[in-house]
């Protein structure tokens, strides 16, 4: 039968039998006490005569003596273990005695004593009316109370009252069970319910908390049996393994009840709690004397209750070793790390914390797999508390990344760089590691627990900046830095959610006609408070958030919409521009969100150009590349934006299969003011030209510059000289009188 069901029958056990550690009437008792109460002294001698002798339920009788209502009350206030009364109803008063039975169940609220009426005068208290208003076992006259009569009576009674007591102790000793339960309920962690349970087992049985819980409590099958609780002399045991435990009368009954699965009551008292997800869990008190059937029957019962709770504290424990432990390494996790960084802040002098970023650690993952990245992270763990572990405390608050908090002379830039001099050995292999470190004294800063945390997280990110396998101390300015690109950010994500980006438009012309031929989409956006943000500000934190790829599609769509209205205008070959990052590109919905685009709003690809940056197509040439080629199949022309600021060779700019070069608006300032100037936007215009490719310079704000540039044979062009950017309905005004319009 498993611990459970053996569980439950002792608990059913238990509330049928007398409770334990109560005297048990049936058994323990060496007399039944019976109590006459009468005015006649014959009736009290002739009653314990018809009685010698005898022995009801095995065991003898013994009489008390009142010869008066009031006596009786005397020795019914200070004798606790009668059994029966054998009570006259007529006594002082004709009424004396039903008077003390009321005493009996009212005021000294006796319910499981028995009570038998005895009368010489039959016909004065009806037998009926008596037996229905009264609680008594049985009204008699005197005279027909012959010693067989009296006899059956008294064992009646007997009986009953064992019964009645039997219930009663049943009743208590759940009591006792159900108090325990909830006192222990309430208690969390596994350590202080154990406790509880030692308290509690030691209070049931009238003794001083002496003993001690052991228990499996890793979420490892082979995790140790170790002890989680111990109280009084076993104090000093605490948190041993069970094997090491020194005293052979502690270890070896508690692996015995461990090993039996079952309580123990010989060489000491060991319980065995069942639990479900078969982990062992067993208690030792130090009871001292031979506990009886009744106190066993106590405790199963106890032990059967408590192991749900068990379970869920065990469950509860776990939970919490998975909030705030990394199960891999056994080092405290993010969540713990912060706690241990706001208790260190009330005395922060001389301390650092320091986060560590192991380098290109994913591509040790990808070479030799998951599990070999896990022995190596196991590695610098046994390295770093070697080298660095004397007060300092270590947590994985990352992936590959560990905090260090400890003095700030151990824990600094170098002593963390000369942890990854020597080569790691990881399952034969030899490895060179290298690590980013960011790092924050906290006496510098003002900033508190996950805050703190956030801190170094700038500092690293500065160190990765300047080269792998650096360090960098936090200032203040790379914070305020910090925080508000961060405030920024969210404030986009909300101008965006609450419509406050917009995209205004720059017309493009043909330098030689001054004709439009198309427009730029320009992305705007203005803030709550009325201030507009420069793109150059919000477009890259849009990039690096992720933000771009929704912002992206709502100015791709938003100009194919005025694309659309500007063919219903009457401009056929009017071209829209609009720019595209990185980002957008490597975004797997790209090209089907731009063909989504095309067909939802009914416009020809061929009135579409897409810009992309030079840099841009020198980061991922391949997807650029693969990129480029879907965008051509469905019509639309692609430019180079800003062309002449990177690097590209004449061999990667044929490879990429553009339709128009664009020059940058620095070449076309200098070319006004210097030869060197001149020179480079000469060579991009001839390189174009060379090429096949359309060249359109940007920034043109004066004749002489738009003149120069046609010298130099540049195509077309846009810039303040011809128009600012504007709103869609001034694009549409501006297209019919170009030079009477207002700029913006």
């Amino acid at each position: 039968m498993p611990p459970e069901a053996q569980g439950d029958d002792d608990l059913l056990e238990f509330l049928e039998g007398p409770e334990p550690g109560e005297r048990d009437p049936a058994g323990s008792a060496s007399h039944w006490r019976i109590l006459i109460v009468d005015d006649d002294s014959d009736v009290h001698k002739a009653t314990e005569l018809a009685m010698q002798g005898l022995l009801v339920e095995g065991q003898p009788l013994t009489f008390v003596h009142a010869r008066s209502a009031a006596e009786a009350r005397y020795v019914l206030a200070h004798e606790h273990d009668l059994a029966v009364v054998l009570l006259d109803v007529v006594m002082e008063t004709e009424d004396s005695g039903l008077q003390l039975v009321r005493y009996i169940r009212d005021e000294l609220q006796l319910a499981s004593l028995r009570i038998v009426l005895r009368t010489g005068q039959p016909g004065y208290a009806p037998e009926i009316e008596t037996v229905q208003a009264y609680d008594i076992n049985d009204y008699k006259t005197k005279s027909e109370l012959t010693r067989t009569r009296l006899y059956t009576v008294l064992t009646a009674a007997i009986r009953s009252y064992r019964q009645i007591c039997a219930l009663e102790a049943n009743r208590r000793g759940l009591e006792i069970i159900v108090e325990a339960s909830t006192e222990l309920s309430r208690l969390r962690g596994l350590h202080r319910f154990s406790e509880g349970v030692v308290t509690q087992i030691c209070a049931m049985l009238g003794i001083l908390p002496e003993g001690l819980v052991c228990a499996q409590v890793g979420s490892d099958a082979n995790t140790d049996v170790r002890i989680v609780a111990a109280a009084g002399q076993y104090s000093s045991l605490m948190d041993l393994p069970l094997s090491s435990v020194p005293i052979s009368a502690v270890r070896d009954p508690l692996q015995r009840c461990l090993q039996q699965r079952e309580n123990i009551y010989e060489d000491g008292t060991c319980l065995y709690f069942g639990l479900s997800n078969g982990r062992p869990m067993a208690a030792l008190v130090d009871v001292g004397r031979t506990l009886g059937e009744m106190d066993q029957r106590l405790l199963r019962a106890f032990c059967a209750n408590i192991s749900v709770g068990l379970e869920n504290v065990v469950l509860y424990s776990q939970l919490l070793d998975q909030a705030y432990n990394d199960q891999l390494l056994r080092l405290p996790n993010r969540n713990r790390f912060v706690e241990l960084l706001d208790k260190n802040l009330k005395d922060p002098a001389g301390i650092t914390l320091a986060l560590i970023d192991i380098d290109d650690f994913s591509d040790i993952n990808d070479a030799f797999g998951h599990q070999f990245g896990d022995q190596v992270l196991q590695a610098v763990v046994v390295r770093l508390g070697e080298r660095l572990g004397f007060n300092t405390a270590m947590a994985r608050v990352g992936a590959d990344t560990f905090g260090l908090l400890g003095p700030s002379a151990q824990v600094c830039g170098e002593s963390i760089e000369a942890v990854f001099t020597e080569q790691f050995a990881v399952s034969g292999e030899r490895l060179q590691l290298s690590a980013t470190t960011g790092l924050v004294r906290l006496e510098d800063s003002a900033a508190v627990g996950s805050e703190l945390l956030l801190d170094a997280q700038i500092a690293l990110k500065q160190a990765k900046l300047q080269h792998r396998g650096s360090s960098q101390y936090f200032s203040p300015a790379m914070g305020t830095d910090a925080r508000e690109r961060f405030k920024l950010l969210k404030g986009l994500r909300a101008g965006f959610e609450e419509n406050r980006l917009f995209v205004v438009y720059q017309p493009q012309v043909d330098l030689a006609t001054g004709k439009a031929i198309g427009a730029e989409a320009l992305l705007r956006w203005r803030t709550e408070e009325g201030r507009f943000v420069p793109p150059d500000q919000f477009i890259p934190l849009a990039e690096k958030s992720g933000l771009i790829i929704s912002i992206g599609e709502f100015v791709l769509r938003t100009a194919c919409h005025q694309t659309k209205r500007m063919l219903e205008l009457g401009y056929a070959d009017f071209r829209m521009c609009v720019n595209v990052s990185l980002a957008q590109f490597r975004h797997q919905d790209f090209i089907a969100m731009l063909m989504r685009a095309l067909r939802d709003i009914g416009v020809d690809g061929r009135n579409l150009e897409l810009e992309i940056t030079e840099s841009m197509a020198m980061e991922d040439t391949e997807l650029v590349m693969h990129i480029l080629a879907d965008i051509k199949r469905c019509g639309i022309t692609v430019a180079i934006d800003d062309f002449g600021t990177g690097f590209s060779s004449l061999s990667h700019l044929r490879q990429l299969d553009v339709d128009r070069l664009k020059i940058d608006r620095a070449f076309v300032r200098e070319a006004q003011s210097s030869s060197a100037g001149s020179t480079i936007a000469q060579m991009v215009i001839n390189l174009g030209r060379g090429l096949g490719l359309t060249v359109i310079a940007e920034g043109i704000e004066t004749e002489e510059q738009r003149q120069q540039l046609l010298a130099l044979g540049c195509h077309e062009g846009q810039g303040y000289l011809f128009a600012r950017p504007m709103p869609a309905e001034q694009l549409e005004r501006w297209m019919e009188h170009p030079l009477a319009a207002e700029s913006t």
